[in-house]
């Protein structure tokens, strides 16, 4: 008796591979021209790339030449999932090599700090949020939607920070080894943490009755991940991370922390958690394994920033339509659910921080930092448009707010830190942070002359 085997997969149509290629080449050259173009101008290079995207997306391209976007960006499922695929390898890896320039030291003695923070910035803008949501015009709200759930949804939106615009904005900034810096993403790591717990419960609130038990399992698979990080993770990346250290050159080094970070994000995103919460905890857990040379890590920063965070924060973009701003109605409610979104999270994190015993500077960066939403609220946006729960416009609306909070946070933040002295801990950890770079401040010198 013989056996029936399934046919072969077909690889990838020779015209899809075709557009596929030209989208990742298209959506690199932009990133990397307007990534320069904004650093020419004191922004972040991450500015110029969250601009991309709405530049080739429906916001402008498919106004002004809809033959060539509807050609280069066709509205085909499995096209987009291609440029999502490579764009989350880009934020996974991108997320969890933030993890690997945490300083977990500094964490654990500023602990308070910390939790001050992330609270203060969770609380307040996830509070208004919920209020403004019973206020908002009804005609925008999508018919049959609960009240509550809405409600709920837009102040999950509201309170979210977005870690990897945050961390590309402080590696552009050269800031990532200020205390600020690292305060801000584990702030923003308590904040993403809460609000993806939170998605979760009301997202089943708009699919079915969500009871008690289903939210203790959400909350449980939480705590549980925490967990098995500080107790199993630990010594096993420690391992993984030490037998490939032993080996000549850079390339074993490399290939391990790619695998723990997919796997680790594979983890958490089979338990209904975020994938780049999964990357941040295994980054930090090979920050912490010991005995790992950071040059020999080099060459992962090298193409994640160069390459695959560009094209990641390029694409988010692409679903973004803000034609729908020009009518007033939108407008107005946009602006006003902008203003509430940005007071509320300075408002919760410079409390947060000036209880915790930091100064107004301090607490005025950190409010900042905070406030760059960026792709993390246009993932949770894209949720609440997919399950019903928010209309295009609303949908529109938060991406505003994705949008110019982003846009906003360099140049605030670039103005409170002029005015917070750099400690004789921060010039260490720079020059530790140089090792990542695999570039001495020697050299740098040199290609500035």
């Amino acid at each position: 008796m013989l056996l029936s085997l399934p046919a072969p997969v077909a690889p990838i149509a020779a015209h899809s591979l075709l557009l596929f290629l030209l989208q990742v080449g298209s959506l690199l050259l932009l990133a990397v021209v307007f990534g320069r173009l904004a650093a020419r101008f004191g922004m972040p290079a991450v500015v110029g790339e969250l601009l991309v995207g709405v530049l080739l997306g429906p916001s402008l391209l498919a106004w002004a030449a809809p033959g060539l976007h509807g050609w280069l960006f066709p509205a085909v499922t499995e096209q987009y999932h291609l440029l999502d695929a490579v764009g989350q390898i880009g934020v996974i890896l991108l997320v969890g090599f933030t993890g690997m320039q945490m300083d977990m030291g500094l964490l654990r003695r500023r602990r308070a700090a910390a939790a001050g923070v992330g609270l203060g910035g969770l609380i307040v803008p996830l509070g208004l949020g919920i209020g403004a949501g019973y206020v908002l015009p009804k005609m925008l709200i999508p018919e049959g939607t609960d009240s509550t759930v809405f409600a709920l949804f837009l102040g999950v939106a509201l309170c979210v920070s977005a870690i990897p615009v945050i961390a590309k904005t402080l590696m552009d900034m050269k800031l990532l080894h200020r205390n600020v810096g690292q305060l801000t993403l584990a702030a923003g790591a308590i904040e993403d943490a809460f609000g993806w717990f939170m998605l979760s419960v009301v997202s089943a609130m708009a699919v079915t009755a969500v009871s008690a038990g289903a939210v203790l399992i959400s909350l449980g698979y939480l705590v549980g991940v925490v967990v098995f990080a500080l107790t199993i993770g630990r010594p096993l990346v420690r391992g993984v991370m030490r037998t490939a250290a032993r080996s000549d050159g850079a390339g074993l080094t490399v290939s391990a922390a790619v695998i723990l970070i997919f796997l680790a994000s594979a983890g958490t995103q089979a338990l209904g958690l975020e994938a780049i919460f999964g990357a941040f905890l295994c980054g930090i857990l090979i920050n912490t394994a010991g005995k790992v040379d950071p040059v020999k890590l080099a060459p992962l920063r090298t193409v994640v920033l160069a390459v695959f965070a560009p094209i990641f924060f390029a694409t988010a973009g692409l679903r973004m339509d803000l034609t729908a701003l020009i009518r007033p109605q939108v407008l107005l409610t946009g602006l006003a659910v902008l203003a509430l979104a940005i007071i509320g999270k300075f408002v919760g994190a410079y409390a947060g921080a000036r209880i915790s015993g930091l100064n107004k500077w301090e607490g005025l960066a950190l409010g900042a930092g905070l406030n760059a939403r960026g792709v993390i609220e246009i993932v949770v946006a894209m949720v609440g448009l997919r399950l019903g729960i928010l209309s295009v416009e609303i949908y529109t609306i938060i991406i505003l707010v994705a949008i110019v909070t982003s846009l906003m946070t360099p140049p605030i933040l670039r103005f409170a830190m002029k005015r917070v002295e750099q400690t004789a801990e921060e010039e260490v950890r720079e020059t530790e942070h140089r090792a990542w770079a695999a570039e001495p401040v020697k050299n740098e010198q040199e290609h500035s002359l």
